[in-house]
């Protein structure tokens, strides 16, 4: 399928995560975009039954893109670690049950590596996940894909993102995504988080 340039206007983000609205927003502003969110068009959020991070992320965009007659840009991220075979996975946001509360699904996480027996540094391998989902309301979609490797760590560091950030020690760093300020994640010179790299693939093909 031939990939299309997107024209500068109106971008409907198909989230009702602030945090995420704040990331893509100040990715997107020195472009020309009017970034708003499917929580304040009061669009609902769609059932999420993919089986992939793409099927999830498409789901998201195409609701948003139909609802509001705008192209709308979806993320699907997630937390995966190697010892729990790649879980939580897709299912990342429902370990933070109905509350969304994500100590208890960090929690979750390190107890299950405990009972895996996932103790040392080289047992806690994991990563972070975004896809990005590009839809129009006539069914055209575009997708782009972003990983950061790590370190599951315990205890969780650092007040700063939002989800799992507090547990995830990138490679190469000495501080956890919960410690490192929006900039900082979005990197200088070289993109460091998920979203950011999976943003610069979207921007070279989309801006």
């Amino acid at each position: 399928m031939s990939h299309r340039k997107l024209e500068p206007g109106r971008l409907v983000l198909a989230t009702h995560n602030k945090g995420k609205l704040k990331e893509i927003q100040d990715l997107l502003a020195p472009h020309g975009y009017e970034v708003i969110s499917a929580a304040e068009l009061d669009l609902p959020e769609p059932v999420e039954d993919g089986d992939t991070f793409e099927a999830n992320a498409l789901i998201k965009a195409a609701a948003a893109a139909n609802a509001s007659g705008l192209p709308a840009l979806a993320d699907d991220s997630g937390f995966c670690v190697k010892a729990l075979n790649d879980a939580p996975g897709i299912y990342s946001a429902r370990w933070a049950g109905p509350t969304k509360d994500f100590s208890v699904a960090m929690q979750a996480v390190e107890d299950k590596l405990l009972e895996a027996g996932a103790t040392s540094t080289a047992d806690r391998a994991c990563y972070f996940v975004a896809v990005l989902c590009l839809a129009w309301p006539d069914g055209h979609a575009q997708y782009y894909r972003g990983e950061v490797h790590g370190t599951a760590i315990w205890p969780p560091k650092g007040l700063e993102g939002f989800g799992y950030d507090p547990m995830f020690q990138p490679d190469g760093f000495e501080r956890t995504f919960g410690e490192m300020t929006l900039a900082e994640k979005q990197g200088v010179g070289a993109s460091l988080s998920h979203r950011s790299r999976a943003f610069d693939l979207f921007k070279a093909d989309c801006l």
